[in-house]
């Protein structure tokens, strides 16, 4: 009994605080220190919403959605939120997981057997709830979707050239292709694109009326932000150019909205799923996103001391932590240019939205703003978050400018490539990755991958270096040489390591018409063996299969020794036989078939 008066006391006090929380007398001074925030970060604009007892009670933009033209932030100002989409997508795959389409816990494979991962181990353990939570251990692999036109339903198939970093649930890392996936996966189960099934069972019943997807839906509305960054190691700001990022890799961010629109869905998460007194999003849904998952370590404690934001976990789409002794579940978004926030405190009826603009400030709209609102709306002391990491940034400003002049520290003077500029060029290829060009213009070469062209100079024997671009960044790219001394691959440091790319060859050597005509039974002292059509590649089959790569005309490397090459002899235009050409000498085999 003594528990129960306990708990309803309890329950009493949280309901008491709700309602006594003044709006104006919290926000007493902080239109000021919104003025304040943004002239330390030269930040070009920012936006605040705070939801209170179902309600959106205050809305505000500080300073300019266009920086460029003085046009203000407005309540109706669209913003992309970047990763905030992940839990709009989480709440898309719980509404099949209601309908029992999907299963939280169950291998996602079989639900969804389309999709496969890098082993079986993976195939028969990964669930839902691992992808949504980022507990795969499969690294970030960003590179594979940023700028690409790779459509979702290529992404979705490149998931099973993905190698785990680290064993399945061991730890946290993030992971934006899962949430691809995963929206590629309730257009399979349900028929309707992601952006389909998410506007008709989630925008529309919310009365998200000018929620967009796209940059180019965006640009058609007169109130949109326009991205401003300082040029690095100034103070001056520059318009950034609008990326269309989100299109493949849509389900993990690239929802564009509102302070108003997304208020309506801040209320829903609020209120168990309800908006307007109708149930839109079941409430089990909901509190599966709050399932604590991976708990995060308390960095900042250890680190620095600081003791405001404690024990950390996180569920799917939604990170719960314990801040000066109260529970508030958030998540951030960051796309160049933009950053936002969305915090919820669910046991005191309170909901924050923050949007910014600038990369440079991005701690601005992610910490600094949204902490400030609950130290004031909670009536706690203000932790100077704006010192702390106005102190931080700079430092960091200082320190990469001191970096970037260090920059050719390992170069070694004297050296010459190893071939003519000429033998350099072509198209390079990794197939999860895509492909890049080697060009040249004016007797200089250049690199040309996805949106990202830029000249090459010679660094030092086959490696070239690009400038480092303020927007597109430093590339360097290492050049080898095949055992025939021929250029043949090129390395580049991508995401979580280095990436091979290798020199593509005339692509009809790879057309089934002429694969065929080596196909047949081949004969060597006496032994026979057949080549055959195996997975679409030529395959030379033994004990050990060996794959053989298309390199010129009637010439093949083996896949797995690139010293060794096949080379087909032909007569009365019929390939009569072959050559194994490997370093201990030549081997000629018969055609007997």
């Amino acid at each position: 009994m003594k528990n129960i008066i306990l708990v309803f006391f309890s329950l009493l006090s949280i309901n008491i605080i709700a309602q006594e929380i003044n709006i104006s007398k919290s926000l007493k001074g902080f239109d000021k220190y919104m003025s304040d925030v943004l002239t330390d970060w030269n930040e070009p604009g920012a936006g605040v919403a705070i939801i209170h007892n179902g309600e959106l009670v205050f809305v505000k933009g500080y300073g300019y959605r266009d920086y460029g033209n003085k046009l203000p932030v407005t309540k109706n100002t669209l913003f992309q939120i970047a990763s905030n989409t992940k839990l709009f997508t989480t709440i898309a795959a719980g509404m099949l997981v209601e309908k029992g389409i999907l299963n939280w816990d169950k291998p996602i494979t079989e639900s969804v057997p389309e999709l496969q991962f890098y082993n079986d181990f993976l195939n028969s353990n990964v669930t839902l709830r691992d992808m949504l939570g980022h507990k795969t251990g499969i690294s970030r692999h960003d590179m594979i979707w940023f700028q690409s036109d790779f459509s979702r339903k290529e992404l979705f198939e490149r998931i099973k050239y993905l190698e785990p970093s680290i064993p399945l649930r061991q730890d946290f890392i993030y992971n934006n292709l899962m949430y691809t996936a995963v929206g590629y996966s309730i257009e399979l189960r349900t028929g309707k694109t992601w952006e389909e099934y998410v506007k008709e069972n989630i925008f529309t019943p919310l009365e998200m009326n000018n929620t967009v997807f796209s940059i180019a839906e965006m640009q058609k509305s007169s109130d949109h932000g326009i991205p401003y960054n300082e040029i690095r190691d100034t103070t001056l700001l520059y318009k950034i150019p609008l990326k269309e990022d989100g299109a493949g890799v849509g389900p993990a961010g690239a929802i564009i909205t509102s302070l108003d629109d997304l208020s309506h869905w801040v209320i829903a998460l609020m209120k168990d799923g309800k908006y307007k007194n109708k149930e839109i999003i079941p409430a089990s849904i909901i509190n599966e996103t709050l399932k604590p998952g991976i708990a995060f370590r308390n960095s900042e404690l250890e680190e620095k001391g600081y003791k405001e934001k404690l024990n950390s976990t996180y569920g799917m789409a939604r990170e719960i932590e314990v801040y000066k002794g109260n529970v508030l579940t958030k998540h951030g978004g960051a796309m160049p240019g933009f950053h936002s926030q969305v915090i919820i405190l669910p046991y005191d009826d309170i909901g924050i939205i923050t949007f910014s603009i600038g990369d440079h400030g991005a701690s601005l709209g992610n910490t600094i703003i949204a902490y400030n609102l609950v130290d004031r709306l909670l009536g706690l002391k203000q932790t100077d978050w704006n010192g702390r990491l106005l102190a931080d940034h700079l430092k960091r400003k200082e320190m990469g400018k001191k970096a970037r002049a260090q920059v050719g520290f390992d170069n070694v003077k004297g050296t010459s490539p190893t071939h003519n500029i000429n033998d350099y060029l072509g198209t390079y290829v990794k197939e999860v990755y895509g492909e890049f060009i080697i060009g040249k213009e004016n007797d200089s070469l250049y690199f040309n991958f996805r949106r990202t062209i830029l000249p090459l100079q010679h660094y030092h024997y086959n490696r070239f270096d690009t400038p480092n671009d303020e927007i597109l960044g430093k590339w360097s790219i290492n050049f080898s040489v095949s055992p025939q001394g021929e250029i043949s691959t090129a390395v580049i440091s991508i995401d979580e390591g280095q990436v091979t790319f290798n020199k593509k060859t005339d692509e009809s050597l790879s057309s089934p018409e002429i694969l065929n005509l080596y196909t047949g039974t081949y004969e060597y002292a006496g032994s026979e063996f057949e080549i055959k059509i195996k997975d679409n590649k030529l395959t030379m089959l033994g004990t050990t299969d060996e794959v053989l790569i298309p390199y010129k005309k009637h010439i093949f490397k083996v896949e797995k020794f690139d010293d060794m090459q096949i080379e087909f002899t032909e007569k009365n235009n019929k390939i009569s036989g072959m050559k194994y050409k490997a370093p201990s000498g030549i081997f000629e085999c018969k055609k007997i078939k």
